[in-house]
């Protein structure tokens, strides 16, 4: 399986719901370096997994929906613990979006699977990983 992985940072504020969350409760921001990995089992017809600037351009323009917010005032996410987790899943799904609508370009048609991984710091992560559906 051949796979391409970019990365990027993306800076939010939010807070949490419940007593396990402990002082994360209360609103604080974290910085994610956000990677997202697209895979498929041939090349395309180009030597290629996916056009890298293609893959640079759309996460950038997901992660922008998110970048500098303070997550619980964003409608999308009312009522949502905004968990990394969470998120890895919500980037995950606007990034197959992406996919579907052809912003990869026609030969990223290919591609089989993907991943997010968001990286709080060097020492916790968490992420999403699936097949792509079309």
């Amino acid at each position: 399986m051949y796979s391409l992985t970019v990365r990027d940072r993306v800076m939010i504020a939010h807070s949490f719901n419940g007593a396990i969350f402990g002082p994360a409760q209360g609103l604080h921001g974290a910085t994610y370096v956000v990677e997202w990995t697209v895979r498929r089992p041939v090349l395309d017809t180009d030597g290629l997994v996916v056009d890298i600037g293609l893959g640079h351009t759309q996460l950038a323009e997901t992660l922008s929906q998110l970048a500098y917010q303070n997550l619980d005032e964003l409608a999308i996410f009312k009522g949502q613990n905004t968990t990394t987790e969470f998120l890895a899943h919500w980037i995950w799904t606007q990034l197959q979006g992406a996919w579907g609508a052809g912003k990869l370009g026609e030969q990223a048609r290919g591609l089989t699977s993907m991943a997010v991984v968001l990286r709080e710091s060097d020492v916790a992560w968490a992420g999403y990983d699936a097949a792509l559906q079309p």
